[in-house]
């Protein structure tokens, strides 16, 4: 089984090149910027590198992606400008790695390699605020940021491409993902960042009460279930939220956070304007269509999945 990770050296990308490796049958090519914007970098990698075939390259080049796409089986495309605030401030980078990127890789896979399952990884955030109790796939789309929209435009690339040239398209929408190999940058994953934060011994900022709720998710979770898609042909052509059935506020993850990894304080600050602009508040997203078709649940506890990800940190920095 040839499986190409476009994106294989960021945070979800890595820990799957790691869910991949777990097949002895699978052969695993990793396609990879190393954005430095993006503070992309082969670290996630090092400890399996001599196990993958790995090749730096932009989804903006059309002649390498054409090369890339042939004789692969799966096609994962993790790659992606993932901040918030970055797409507010660079809007045409953020429509150059999420949207027309994803156009180049459809466009490469129609042509050349119509057989191969593509799968996409979204976000959560395409709905903006939340209008209903409970958000499922049928929930509006009003985003509240440059990369939320463009995360949904690219669904809708792959959408399309299924209706009007058969391609194997499937899209998973992701929410908070935490767990080993996260970057510790605020305005990629604020659930990262707090381990990074409580793990460095720096204080964690709430912004405000904190009270918003939030789901989130170990990342070997969302693995499994990009896993499982991959090779579940009753998904194909749709979009399926993908997320734990538990529901924390912000200022709980914070607190067991703290608690879990043993290291690091909380404050409470006001909010910064922009960020108050973007925000959506408490949430509460069902991925009962998901698990309906294929069974999949999440395995792991957010306490369960801090204390694997304290283990990890601990392996990495000798204690």
């Amino acid at each position: 089984m040839n499986v190409l990770i476009i994106g294989g050296a960021g945070f979800l990308g890595a820990n799957l090149v790691r869910r991949c490796l777990r097949d002895p049958d699978s052969r695993i090519t990793v396609l990879d910027s190393l954005d430095s914007r993006l503070y992309a970098s082969t670290d996630n990698l090092s400890e399996i590198w001599d196990q993958i075939q790995f090749v730096r390259g932009s989804m903006g080049d059309e002649a390498l992606i054409a090369e890339m796409v042939q004789k692969q089986d799966i096609i994962f495309n993790c790659a992606a400008q993932t901040s918030h605030s970055l797409s507010l401030q660079q809007p045409l980078l953020d429509a150059e790695i999420n949207c027309l990127g994803n156009l180049r890789l459809l466009e490469a896979v129609r042509l050349l390699n119509r057989q191969a399952v593509v799968v996409y990884t979204s976000s959560s955030t395409v709905i903006g605020k939340a209008t209903d109790e409970v958000v499922d796939e049928t929930h509006g789309e009003r985003p509240l940021d440059i990369y939320s929209a463009n995360k949904g435009v690219a669904e809708k690339y792959y959408r399309i491409y299924n209706r009007l040239y058969d391609l194997k398209t499937v899209v998973l929408r992701f929410a908070n993902l935490y767990g080993p190999y996260g970057k510790g940058y605020p305005e990629f994953g604020f659930v990262n960042y707090f381990i990074h934060l409580a793990w460095t011994g720096q204080p964690i900022k709430l912004f405000g009460s904190g009270e918003q709720s939030r789901n989130v998710m170990f990342v070997d979770d969302a693995t499994d279930i990009l896993y499982t898609a991959a090779r579940d042909s009753r998904l194909i052509g749709e979009t399926y939220f993908a997320t734990h059935d538990r529901h924390l506020t912000v200022a709980e993850i914070a607190q067991k956070t703290v608690a879990i990894l043993g290291r690091g304080s909380l404050t409470r600050v006001p909010w910064p304007e922009q960020r108050r602009r973007i925000e959506i508040d408490s949430v509460r997203i069902s991925s009962a269509r998901l698990r309906a078709i294929t069974g999949w649940q999440p395995r792991y506890s957010f306490e369960e999945g801090l204390a694997r990800t304290k283990a990890v940190l601990e392996r990495i920095s000798g204690g």
